[in-house]
């Protein structure tokens, strides 16, 4: 049996009816077709599905990287779509956070301005921004590293550097595409266990895609999807752990085994 769905919570992010199509006439594809999307503020969110899903479409128009082709993404109720450029770019550097794959530092910054930057692009003065860093790097294991450059960093070392810099700016949402697609089974789980604390600690929603079931299970929710389409969800039960050191998954479900997403009524279609 799966668990059931928690009560409904407030919704802090949402899309409705999302499409993206890219191309016209019978070539035309539907990375998104018709979306519909809840989450909660503090909620941990995984988005799976195998390429072509539309699971990196989908997170760029939840952040308001790219506008849909119609439907709406409701940040705190106010539709980002049809905000101008620049008011997504400032929506952006003040209440999102992002972490990539590949960490996205720029090399010639030491990590303590790397982790800085959205503050510093945003106006606060660079003694104050760098100061917010410090204790932000500091909370992630790297105090003492701050003036090493990205390329004197381990993989894992670096996206704290880059979990500092999405976390600086105290977000509402923090996006995370792959985060752990360019680490070792270790050091990516060892980054989620990161990434899920810091994210719980601050109160900021986390959206996490991937295709990787053990990524997933480090949140409360995951949403499946499958040709632009959310296909099923899975709720974590109450109180759920993350997944075991890599020295336990031995015996650990497979992905093969992961529990089936649970059909939501209508989620999606």
């Amino acid at each position: 049996m799966q668990p059931t769905p928690p009560p409904p919570a407030p919704v802090l992010l949402a899309a409705r009816s999302l499409q993206m199509v890219y191309g016209t006439g019978p070539t035309a594809t539907h990375a998104l077709a018709g979306v519909d999307l809840s989450i909660a503020p503090a909620e941990s969110v995984a988005i799976m599905g195998p390429s072509g899903s539309g699971k990196t479409t989908l997170l760029h128009c939840l952040a308001g990287i790219v506008r849909p082709t119609s439907g709406s993404v409701l940040w705190r109720e106010q539709d980002i779509a049809s905000l101008k450029d620049t008011q997504r770019t400032a929506l952006r550097r003040s209440d999102f956070g992002f972490v990539f794959q590949s960490g996205q530092l720029l090399p010639e910054l030491p990590a303590v301005e790397n982790a800085a930057l959205p503050l510093m692009l945003g106006g606060m003065p660079r003694a104050q921004a760098v100061a917010t860093a410090v204790v932000r790097l500091g909370e992630l294991g790297l105090a003492g590293m701050e003036d090493r450059r990205p390329g004197e960093l381990s993989g894992g070392q670096a996206q704290r550097v880059a979990i500092a810099r999405a976390l600086v700016g105290s977000p509402g949402v923090i996006f995370a595409d792959e985060p752990t697609g360019a680490l070792d089974q270790t050091t990516g789980a060892e980054v989620m266990a990161v990434l899920t604390q810091a994210a719980a600690r601050s109160g900021a929603a986390l959206v996490v895609v991937t295709h990787d079931p053990t990524v997933a299970r480090w949140c409360s929710r995951t949403v499946a999807m499958r040709d632009g389409l959310v296909s099923g969800e899975f709720y974590a039960p109450a109180g759920h752990q993350p997944p075991a050191p890599a020295t336990q998954q031995a015996t650990a479900p497979s992905a093969q085994q992961a529990p089936a997403p649970q059909q939501p009524g209508g989620q999606g279609r």
